[in-house]
């Protein structure tokens, strides 16, 4: 009987001792589920000078679902190593240092975050180095061209805000009554070009009209009637042709145009504002044919290889590049389409052509490139854009001289930039053709270019846009008022060269740099503000600014010093699909200062 009474004592006991675990004995809280990981906020890449000390939690924060806040567990490590109290540590040694930042549970669940410590030398205090000048903007130049008005029009103009622009209240009682003309256009036997590039406040019409000077009577060598200019800037194009040397008068008519008398109502109409903002001129001499080396249906399963990184995930499979993802960060270069040429090279002073087929379900916007397919942009000799509406063929060609040799070109097509409201896409890439273009065809182009760039003693400043190099799209403008700098986008490439204001200046070795920029838009506009080597790629800066309609000062600073005196660029680069929606937007910029710390 005792014997029972123990054991049935121990049996009572282990099932009291169960009970109180299955209740939450000692306080502790039931498990609902399974233990999640923590999460850590707050980190991020930091700089601080030599010698002082850095606090490596500030601003950091973790937190835990089952266990609340345990921001006090976070442990730092670091490489090379650096010996932290408290999150805290003085660091001498100039360089950088990764930092680990890890937390764990109790459920043993572990986050880590990652950043960068750069320990700059000791500097002095900053200085000013260079303040632009925005007041002493060049004289614009109208290269030749002149507006004429007649008495029966009620118009001004001229050179005005970086374009040549006409103000027309009344355009007068026919075509002539307001011309912009360049007399004494010089000509030798060849085709020419010119490319008028205008916009609108109205729609309206113009003529556009080469005359023969050396005629007795009114003689033209060719002319564009009607041609309409609407709001946005697009280009009104002219061909002719010279048989021998001569000279034109150039002539756009923007007066009273009522195209055959049929509707007066389809007419010029009062009050309205015509801006050109350049005017392209090409002679073409010579002929010149193709010589087709490689060409390719794209279909073979190595006829392309894919790239790609950021987060993105793409390959080329059944004669397609199928996008799964596009990066979460990077850009257009962020997944490259090599589009392979067949073992062919490329030779140093030769000129070659190339042309296919591109069709994208989503639209596709980025760069087609022939470059090393080892080396990159380090041996690239050609540059072009691609801009495709979704489910539309384009035919991407170019037609360049290769200024080095190369041993394993490709055609490389930079694709990272997602359409809008895109996550995947399948991009199809058919009929390559590539070859040498031989002849003595000589195409030389002068661009009548209205902006007013600046070039100073310590300074300078200029825009590049893509239609300056033939590209479908970027055009723009720049001008100077009031102390102020304004560069007007009038039409917006699609990949962020397309519309590109730049400034040039030197900046000597041993010191830092703090680049302080106020500016403000008529419409909030985004670009990418890169302070980089001239004539290299390697950004000392490299940094985002969104401009709004309210004026903001935007501070980016170096955290490397120079070894030489060297001259740097800095470069505003805007161009994407928002942008190219956008209609015109002017980027005014009311100060730059650049403030320099030497190191002691």
């Amino acid at each position: 009987m005792k014997k029972f009474q123990k054991i049935l004592a121990v049996v009572l006991c282990l099932a009291l001792i169960l009970s109180v675990t299955a209740c939450g004995g000692g306080g502790s809280t039931p498990s609902t589920g399974a233990n999640t990981a923590p999460t850590i906020s707050g980190v991020a890449d930091q700089s601080v000078e030599a010698g002082k000390e850095f606090d490596a939690l500030a601003g950091v924060t973790a937190s835990d679902k089952e266990d609340g806040d345990v921001t006090g567990k976070i442990v730092i490590t670091s490489m090379p190593e650096l010996s932290f109290s408290n999150g805290k540590v003085t660091v001498n040694d100039p360089g950088n240092y990764e930092l680990t930042y890890t937390v764990t549970d109790k459920g043993g669940m572990e986050a880590k975050a990652y950043a960068t410590l750069t320990v700059t030398r000791q500097t002095g205090e900053a200085v000013v180095y260079e303040k632009f000048d925005f007041a002493n903007g060049a004289e614009g130049d109208a290269h030749g061209w002149e507006a004429r008005i007649g008495e029966s029009a009620q118009a001004t103009g001229g050179h005005k805000q970086g374009a040549f622009v006409f103000e027309i209240a009344n355009p007068g009682d026919g075509d002539g009554a307001i011309q912009m003309a360049k007399p004494g256009f010089a000509l030798e036997a060849g085709d020419y070009r010119v490319k008028v590039w205008a916009k609108s406040s109205a729609p309206t019409y113009a003529h556009l009209i080469a005359r023969n000077e050396k005629a007795e009577g009114w003689e033209t060598f060719g002319a564009v009637w009607n041609a309409r200019i609407e709001e946005n800037i697009a280009p009104i194009e002219l061909f002719f042709t010279s048989e021998g040397e001569g000279s034109a008068e150039l002539l756009l008519n923007l007066g009273k145009i009522t195209p055959n008398g049929e509707n007066p109502a389809d007419t010029t109409p009062n009050d309205f504002v015509v801006t050109v903002d350049k005017v392209e001129l090409y002679k073409i001499t010579g002929e010149e044919h193709e010589v087709e080396a490689f060409k390719s249906d794209l279909t073979a399963a190595d006829a392309v290889t894919v790239e790609a990184g950021d987060g993105a995930a793409a390959a080329f499979n059944g004669g397609a590049v199928a996008i799964d993802a596009y990066p979460t960060d990077g850009g257009v270069w962020s997944i490259k389409a090599n589009l392979g040429l067949g073992g062919q090279t490329i030779a140093n002073g030769t000129k070659y052509y190339y042309r296919f087929t591109v069709n994208a379900e989503k639209g596709v916007s980025g760069e087609a490139l022939v470059e090393s397919l080892s080396q990159y942009h380090e041996a690239r000799v050609n540059f072009n854009g691609l801009n495709a509406a979704p489910g539309e063929d384009v035919v991407v060609t170019s037609v360049f001289t290769a200024d080095r040799d190369i041993s394993d070109p490709v055609i490389r097509l930079q694709i990272g930039n997602a359409p809008e409201g895109a996550t995947a896409n399948k991009i199809v890439i058919k009929d390559l053709s590539f070859g040498t273009v031989e002849g003595d065809k000589e195409v030389t182009k002068t661009t009548d270019s209205f902006s007013v760039p600046f070039a100073g003693n310590d300074y300078s400043w200029g825009t590049f846009n893509a239609t300056d190099e033939d590209n479908e799209r970027g055009v723009g403008t720049i001008w100077t008022e009031n102390g102020h700098l304004f560069y007007r986008i009038d039409q917006g490439g699609v990949t962020d060269w397309h519309n590109k204001l730049y400034m040039n200046l030197d900046l000597p070795a041993d010191s830092y740099f703090v680049v302080e920029i106020t500016g403000k838009a008529t419409k909030p506009v985004s670009c990418g503000f890169f302070l980089n080597p001239a004539g290299s790629w390697d950004p000392r800066v490299s940094e985002g600014i969104d401009f709004t309609t309210e004026e903001k000062t935007f501070s980016f600073e170096t955290t490397e010093t120079l070894i030489l005196d060297m001259p740097f660029e800095m470069l505003f680069q805007f161009g994407s699909a928002a942008l190219a929606e956008m209609g015109d937007v002017t980027i005014e910029i009311s100060d730059i200062t650049i403030w320099q710390k030497s190191v002691n």
